[in-house]
């Protein structure tokens, strides 16, 4: 798709024509990619940028980041980033969407004749609704993912390492699959490691088969009988640690092989 930008916000799109955006695009740089996308309520226009990459002065900190489903990430540094969906405000986002998707189906059954799902213009009214509802909560998981990983990078270690997680074989477990989709671990993945390249940070993915969790920070010991349902981790040389922060260091000390 081809792209003209002139000043006073406008923007020429390929069979398009010349349009007006809300924010000025940088007018003498070369564009890449640019691409057109729809939230259900608003249009964005998105184009790649040239930037050259900056190297910041950094600590000898290695961080190592564990990622869960009771909080969303675990730094070695002992640096706790919540699960934003436990929030209050969250939750009551999702009683209200729950509470349309009931009315939807309510009236889909009430307006039902023979086999044939009529839709009305109160159904179309609930669907926008839910459709809106779906992009606040989108748009909040989003942000917080930025903010955390905005967070991480300006610690500047010299190295960030972070687990290969199995996400497709975790979402099997119906138990944990809805919490696993809402944390958004290939977003945060996604967004730590180009954070890390723009500012001169290693970034590193541990082996997926590594024993982050079940291996002893202190003395080295694998616990082969570690279970899910284990919160804190006790080894036989007498360290008592959480779970999530022994995996953390254990990922910080990772060395490639």
């Amino acid at each position: 798709m081809k792209l003209k930008v002139k000043e006073r916000k406008l923007v020429k799109i390929e069979k398009v024509g010349w349009i007006n955006t809300n924010e000025q695009i940088s007018i003498g740089v070369k564009y890449s990619n640019p691409r057109i996308s729809y939230d259900n309520k608003y249009w964005y226009l998105s184009v790649g940028i040239e930037h050259k990459e900056t190297k910041e002065e950094v600590t000898d900190v290695s961080l190592g980041i564990d990622l869960g489903v009771k909080d969303l990430a675990v730094c070695s540094d002992g640096t706790v980033y919540k699960n934003i969906n436990k929030t209050y405000a969250v939750k009551k986002i999702e009683k209200r969407l729950k509470r349309l998707q009931k009315q939807v189906c309510r009236k889909y059954e009430q307006n039902k004749k023979g086999k044939e799902y009529v839709k009305t213009k109160n159904i179309i009214k609930l669907e926008k609704k839910i459709q809106q509802i779906h992009r606040r909560l989108a748009n909040i998981r989003t942000n917080y993912l930025h903010q955390t990983t905005t967070r991480i990078v300006k610690t500047k270690p010299y190295r960030v390492v972070i687990e290969d997680l199995n996400v497709k074989g975790m979402m099997k477990n119906k138990h944990l699959s809805d919490a696993i989709r809402k944390q958004g671990f290939h977003e945060f993945k996604r967004q730590l490691e180009y954070k890390c390249k723009l500012r001169g940070i290693e970034f590193v993915i541990a082996d997926r088969f590594y024993p982050s969790s079940r291996l002893c920070s202190q003395c080295g010991k694998i616990k082969k009988d570690l279970q899910l349902k284990d919160r804190v981790y006790q080894c036989s040389c007498g360290l008592k640690i959480d779970r999530d922060f022994n995996a953390s260091i254990n990922l910080s000390n990772y060395k490639l092989a």
